[in-house]
């Protein structure tokens, strides 16, 4: 079932107009999303591929959990939902450290514009793979990949990767190292 969201204004305020993530999408309207970046102590980053059902970059490795904000939702809400649900791991709103938002624009493909304001986590935690619970409509499959070996791939094997953009990148690496 599809969700509604809230649009916001280009400033990223709420306008308290809702629509379909589908209209959203094809529209162009602002919205917002919580990304999460998962990472444990021994400095590995969860890396997830998504689905080959998916309306945008379908088998392609992302982001450990992303999802809109539903109408309503804070990011912090938004974000423990995603990765209940993406995932299945139970965390509270507390484990989200806030990174940063930032205003993003990308047109994924033909007739979809995403107009995002995206509120990027970082939640660092310890556990095994084989303890999550996938939701296979979003995510084929996950890892545990080392930050400096994540970097490496992002260069020899870009085309692997949801393109984010090199300032984006350098940015969350820069952030899961000092985490």
């Amino acid at each position: 079932m599809e969700e509604y969201i809230d649009i916001l204004t280009e400033e990223g305020e709420l306008t308290n107009e809702q629509a379909l993530k589908s209209t959203a999408h094809r529209l162009g309207l602002w919205h917002a999303s919580a990304q999460i970046w998962i990472v444990n102590s021994a400095k590995q980053v969860l890396l997830q591929k998504r689905a080959s059902c998916k309306d945008s970059y379908p088998n392609l490795w992302d982001i450990s959990v992303a999802g809109h904000l539903s109408a309503g939702d804070t990011a912090k809400e938004a974000a423990v939902r995603e990765i209940k649900e993406e995932i299945g791991l139970r965390i509270n709103q507390h484990e989200l450290h806030l990174l940063k938002k930032i205003k993003k624009s990308k047109i994924p493909k033909k007739d979809f514009l995403d107009n995002e304001y995206n509120y990027l986590f970082v939640v660092k935690k310890d556990f095994k793979i084989t303890d999550l619970v996938l939701q296979k409509e979003e995510v084929e499959v996950v890892k545990w990949v080392a930050i400096n070996d994540f970097e490496s791939q992002l260069v020899q094997t870009p085309e692997l990767f949801v393109p984010h953009g090199n300032q984006y990148y350098t940015y969350i690496i820069n952030e899961l190292r000092m985490i």
